[in-house]
């Protein structure tokens, strides 16, 4: 079949290297996966007074309000707690590029997991504002 051994061997020599490429492929993809669990998002507002923190789907998992937001309206405290879950969902986000981009480098794979995490943290902020 094969007309000499310097194709065989090369073929061979292809062969180890995918083999190797999937094997190192493999490792990184175990690495995220042991990795991303753990990441949360958290922000503040401007003033200090609320300080939220979403979990690795993007849900609220911490509201810590300080007592100065007594003294401003229910309606603008609502408002403030919707925007710093917003900007607690990009530092997520923010937290899920890094870790892709650091475990998979530029691949197609890396780039579709953070979309997804892009379509599906923006979909639920358009959610909540309904």
């Amino acid at each position: 079949m094969w007309t000499d051994d310097a194709a065989l061997d090369a073929a061979e020599r292809r062969l180890d290297e995918w083999e190797s490429s999937l094997a190192e492929r493999a490792a990184r993809a175990k690495t995220l996966s042991a990795t991303m669990p753990a990441l949360i998002g958290t922000a503040r507002n401007a003033d200090r007074t609320i300080e939220v923190t979403v979990d690795l789907a993007g849900l609220l998992i911490d509201l810590q309000l300080d007592e100065r937001i007594r003294q401003q309206p229910a309606a603008h405290t609502a408002r403030q707690i919707l925007e710093t879950t917003t900007a607690a969902r990009a530092d997520l986000l923010r937290q899920v590029s890094d870790a892709v981009t650091q475990s998979l480098g530029d691949d197609p794979i890396a780039q579709a997991i953070i979309d997804s995490y892009r379509t599906r943290l923006i979909r639920d902020q358009d959610d909540a504002r309904r």
